[in-house]
């Protein structure tokens, strides 16, 4: 129920979006729901790692920012102590003395040194005169291997061997100047310091490939430099592969989204779609028996609309095939009626009596012939029709003109023996346009007015009227009323069906295939609209056709 409160609040966000894709002509949005799951998913793993990225670099930059800052500091009380005590201005200019200096860095190396640090003092040259190191005595050691053996190569930890690929996406987040100077020595931070006389800092690499947090200050007295004193750093890398693991929880994060993610997707899809697609390949080798689509409906995403889409479809097609069924019976019996009467009259007639007789069965026959002529007539432009709704492209249609033309048809002719019924047309004014086929409704309005001036009685009038209800674009009305006997109450929708042939007491027998009004209400229905029959209450049919007027 949330997500539903959730997208029926973003309908009118999707509104406004469409409307702006459409006036710059681009396609129309995507729905939402399915494709909000899709990039919500990816969109959340990617929000995840970047956000870890970013705290990491941010917090690397921080930390080596804090580093050199507290590096910085501790430099410039060595260099202040030994400027103050070592540092002498005799001519011929300044000097430093070396072994006063050295004995300031031993008394405040284990104050200002701590462990993972070093301090190291560089005289002109620049030489080296004193390392913290060195005077706490620490030093290097590496075991030997036992005689007749080869040494053996270091292990590395596991995560090591991703390092070059963690220190290659990391030079994508630092600066140019960061880059260049992981490139310097200590000799070239030192010689730098003596050369320009400013204090050099930053984060450069050891022998080793380590990193270093390094900060040499310049010893000077005025404006010569007697001295430096460099800071080092060397927990750098230990602090790096913590950053490292904390990223990890970020990675595993993301994949865990991405791995759930993919599991809804696949059983919220793959699922429902190999359910679809079994029951297609069930209703293929069915044979024409119906099989029960999979009620994937209940559902509010593209998927239930597909659901829904593949159960209207089938039983459209269902229903296709028992009305070609229903149809191939209704056209199988329909003609055997009048084959069977030709061969009756057929046999008969070689032993007919007299003439008159022949002549009443040569009558017969001729009149089955045209009867089956009208028949196969009317069944080929029922099977046509919709192949040709479907090929033909929809054309305005002043629906106005189309009707005065067809009334003009049946203009009374004073030399006609039986002039039938006179046709008026009677239209509210105002445009009356839609889109459509003219063919298919032309034929629709003829067959009309002729039902209905068969219908009516010498000298009535069959009135044609249309007008537009709803609006400007609602919808086009129009009705055929004639002044015949009218149709029986219970008959008013069976008329429509194929084949009804029963009609009033007087009417030729034989004289319609009972097609024409079903052929009506299938292409109306075509349209997008209805057709409907009543009676008068004055006495005769009225027949309104609803279509939709042009937008």
């Amino acid at each position: 129920m949330a997500w539903v409160t959730v997208t029926r609040r973003l309908e009118p966000l999707r509104a406004r979006l469409r409307r702006a894709f459409k006036r710059l002509r681009l396609t129309r949005l995507p729905p939402l729901r399915l494709w909000m799951w899709i990039a919500g998913v990816n969109a959340l793993a990617l929000i995840v790692m970047a956000i870890g990225m970013y705290a990491i670099t941010e917090a690397r930059r921080g930390l080596v920012a804090a580093k050199l800052d507290s590096l910085t500091a501790q430099a410039e009380i060595i260099s202040s102590v030994i400027t103050e005590t070592a540092v002498y201005g005799d001519e011929p200019g300044p000097r430093m003395d070396n072994d006063s200096a050295r004995e300031v860095l031993r008394r405040l190396s284990s104050l200002y040194v701590p462990a993972q640090s070093r301090a190291i003092l560089h005289a002109p040259g620049p030489s080296r005169i004193a390392d913290s190191d060195l005077i706490a005595g620490q030093v290097e050691t590496t075991l030997l291997p036992p005689p007749g053996e080869a040494p053996s190569a270091p292990s590395r930890p596991a995560g090591d061997l991703l390092a070059p690929l963690g220190e290659w996406i990391s030079m994508l987040w630092t600066t140019r100047e960061t880059r260049a100077y992981l490139d310097l020595t200590l000799a070239d931070e030192v010689a730098l310091a003596f050369e320009t006389g400013d204090p050099q800092r930053g984060v450069r690499r050891a022998a080793d490939g380590s990193r270093v947090v390094s900060v040499t200050l310049p010893i000077q007295l005025i404006q010569a430099v007697v001295g430096t004193v460099t800071y080092e750093s060397y927990d750098l890398d230990e602090l790096i592969a913590e950053e490292r693991v904390f990223l990890t929880y970020f990675l595993l994060t993301a994949f865990v989204i991405i791995f759930v993610g993919t599991v809804l997707l696949t059983v919220s899809i793959a699922r429902p779609l190999s359910r679809l697609a079994h029951a297609a390949r069930q209703v293929r080798l069915a044979g024409g028996a119906r099989v029960p689509m999979p009620q994937l409906g209940r559902t509010i995403d593209e998927i239930g609309a597909l659901s829904t889409a593949f159960i209207q479809m089938t039983n459209a097609l269902y229903d296709r095939l028992d009305a070609i069924e229903s149809f191939a019976a209704d056209v199988a019996h329909e003609i055997k009626n009048p084959l069977t009467s030709i061969r009756s009259a057929a046999e008969i007639l070689p032993s007919a009596r007299d003439d008159a007789q022949r002549a009443r069965l040569i009558a017969v026959i001729q009149h089955d012939v045209r009867r089956l002529d009208r028949l196969i007539t009317d069944i080929s432009n029922a099977s046509r029709l919709d192949a040709e709704l479907a090929r033909e492209d929809l054309a305005l249609i002043d629906l106005e003109r189309l009707l005065g033309d067809i009334a003009g048809l049946y203009r009374p002719d004073p030399d006609a023996d039986e002039p039938g019924a006179e046709v008026v047309l009677e239209s509210a004014g105002g445009p009356l346009v839609m889109r459509g086929h003219e063919g298919p409704l032309s034929r629709v309005f003829i067959n009309l007015v002729d039902n209905a001036r068969t219908f009516s009685p010498e000298g009535a009038r069959v009135r044609v009227t249309a007008r537009r209800a709803g609006g400007a674009h609602g919808r086009l009305i129009v009705t055929v009323e004639d002044e015949g006997p009218g149709i029986p109450e219970e008959s008013l929708e069976s008329i429509f069906e194929r084949f009804y042939t029963k009609r009033p007491d007087g009417t030729a027998f034989g004289a319609h295939s009972g097609l024409g009004l079903a052929i009506a209400r299938q292409i109306i229905n075509a349209h997008g609209g209805t057709i409907r029959a009543g009676n008068r209450t004055r006495g005769g049919a009225v027949f309104t056709v609803d279509l939709p007027a042009a937008r």
